[in-house]
């Protein structure tokens, strides 16, 4: 990938983790204010709750007790301590205002007045009075009317350790979602980049290799146009014409091929397919153009019976490829040799070649899209490539080396299926 594709990733990388960050930011607000809400209103309720039983208790007192006097609430155990049964109407945090019929108010507490527009309340209402703030409730009674009190703090405590917690959480939350965001996006948007650099390099390429033989037959085209010329030079004219040609529909024909194959939603239904009878045809057809070079083509069958599953014509595609290379790089009067095999339970294709071989530091690009090693004209770098494909499509395996004769050794390699095949 190149610096270019990489830093396109990593600002589309980086972008997608702050929308991640951001949404998860936002859906974190919501759902830390729907808690301190729900928090507010839940702690409220037990307040509330609590002032109804003290105003209870506190009533059901005064009928019990005649003997107390009006407006003095019922005896308070020490700091606070909870009555018999577990009531505790009044404590630390709670407190109460006796309103008499005469207007006398009695107070737990001197240093909290209670206002006078509160002294017939009756539902639970928050007041603040001086710097505490309270919910109050009240109950009408014979005497008087009752007002109860308690204190805000502990559920204003409860709500802020509640709010700080969701405020310490947040960073941590967030920068691991960022993190998580830009590192999964990297890994989604790497091979896509990758995929989209590839195919405009294909397509460049492509392109590339289709205008040299447009150019050639164009240029011919032209100067033919151009003057009157002898038989010769036409003939001479179309056979370079012809040979562009047949160059340019070799390459849209593996060209379609290989967007066939990058299209294929399913491989096409694998048969029994014999190796040797494959190869043995293969050679017939490539019989022609090796005598033509003066090569010696040999088709060595080191084991019979070699059966393999896969689509018939991906693998008469694959054994042509080889075959093609080798004797397009093998020099005049050399020799290319196949051999069919079987090693470790494996089935082996072997193509050797007396060309110029395969350098090792190169091996590793000779699979490489509209690569290639020489400068010899008649290719465009495709072949290797399709015949990678076939062999990654079938669970085959490459070994390149270097040739009995010198040149190039192109093994594939498959796991062997059924009983295996017989030794000859």
């Amino acid at each position: 990938m190149t610096r270019n594709s990489g830093s396109s990733v990593a600002r589309q990388s980086t972008r997608v983790a702050l929308w991640a960050t951001g949404l998860v930011a936002l859906l974190y607000a919501v759902v830390g204010v729907a808690i301190v809400v729900w928090l507010t209103i839940s702690l409220t309720a037990q307040l509330d709750e609590r002032l109804q039983r003290a105003m209870a208790f506190e009533s059901a007192a005064r009928r019990l007790d005649d003997a107390r006097p009006t407006g003095v609430p019922l005896a308070l155990p020490p700091d606070g301590e909870a009555m018999p049964g577990g009531i505790q109407p009044f404590g630390r945090d709670r407190t109460f205002w006796f309103i008499a019929s005469d207007g006398t108010v009695t107070s737990l507490r001197e240093d909290l007045p209670l206002p006078a527009e509160r002294y017939a309340v009756t539902s639970p209402t928050t007041i603040d009075i001086e710097t505490s703030q309270l919910r109050i409730a009240g109950i009408a009674l014979p005497e008087g009317h009752l007002v109860v009190a308690e204190s805000m703090d502990p559920l204003n405590d409860a709500r802020t350790s509640v709010i700080l917690g969701l405020l310490a959480i947040a960073p941590a939350l967030l920068l691991a979602v960022f993190l998580g965001s830009l590192t999964v996006g990297r890994r989604v948007a790497t091979p896509i980049e990758r995929a989209r650099q590839r195919q405009l390099a294909f397509t460049a390429d492509a392109s590339h290799e289709l205008r040299t033989p447009l150019s050639v037959i164009e240029a011919n085209a032209s100067l033919a146009l151009a003057a009157e010329r002898d038989a010769a030079w036409y003939r001479h004219a179309f056979e370079r014409v012809q040979g562009e040609s047949v160059r340019m529909r070799r390459l849209v024909e593996e060209l379609l091929w290989l967007a066939r194959f990058d299209a294929m939603q399913r491989p096409p239904q694998h048969e029994p397919v014999d190796l040797g009878q494959l190869v043995d045809q293969a050679a017939d057809r490539f019989a022609a153009p090796a005598e033509a070079r003066s090569l010696s083509l040999q088709v060595r069958h080191e084991a019979s019976g070699v059966t393999l599953s896969a689509p018939p014509e991906w693998l008469d595609q694959l054994v042509g490829v080889l075959l093609d290379n080798a004797c397009r790089y093998s020099p005049v009067g050399g020799s290319v040799v196949v051999a069919v095999s079987t090693a470790d339970r494996r089935v082996v294709l072997t193509v050797d070649d007396s060309g110029p071989g395969i350098p090792e530091d190169r091996r590793d690009h000779v699979f490489d899209r509209f690569h290639r090693d020489t400068d010899e004209p008649g290719g465009a770098g495709l072949g290797l490539a399709i015949a990678d494909a076939i062999v990654r499509a079938t669970s085959g395996r490459w070994h390149i080396g270097t040739s009995p004769q010198g040149g190039a050794r192109m093994s594939v390699s498959w796991p062997m299926t059924g009983g295996g095949p017989g030794r000859s």
